[in-house]
């Protein structure tokens, strides 16, 4: 499964940047997460609860960055194991462009794969939910950094 998606936030890059590496803007933006752990700058451990049709599963898993591209580029894989639910793998490159220094586009290309249960739900379904659960994720995220910035 593939996601290409892209959102402007009314944020200067570096303040994006910065935002995409704390982990307590990341907890309140995945959909989700009971628990997301910076064990280094490269290294997260996160804990999630999903609903994907009629599963519902507890995901533990974990991150790893790739930023040898920052402040413009940067990738990150992960995997997660959902139990009886299956577990899945993907990863993602993020590139930001600076439009004018207050506003920053977020362009990133995802790509996955699930087994088990989940696996057996569908594609439709489970690319469905990826989308609008990445959706969700991006908007509190805009929302998110931009608060950040009028206070």
């Amino acid at each position: 499964m593939e996601l290409t998606e892209e959102i402007t936030i009314n944020a200067p890059k570096a303040k994006v940047y910065a935002a995409l590496n704390d982990p307590e803007v990341l907890r309140r933006c995945i959909p989700g997460c009971e628990e997301l752990i910076k064990h280094s700058d490269e290294d997260l451990e996160a804990r999630v609860v999903l609903k994907v049709g009629p599963v519902k599963a507890k995901f533990g898993g974990t991150v790893t960055l790739d930023t040898s591209g920052a402040p413009d580029a940067f990738s990150l894989t992960g995997q997660g194991n959902g139990g009886a639910a299956g577990h899945a793998r993907g990863g993602a490159d993020v590139t930001l462009t600076e439009v004018d220094p207050e506003t920053t586009v977020l362009r990133y290309e995802a790509k996955a794969e699930v087994a088990g249960k989940l696996a057996q739900l569908g594609s439709r379904l489970i690319q469905g939910t990826a989308r609008k659960l990445s959706t969700k994720f991006f908007d509190s995220f805009a929302e998110v950094v931009e608060e950040r910035i009028d206070s």
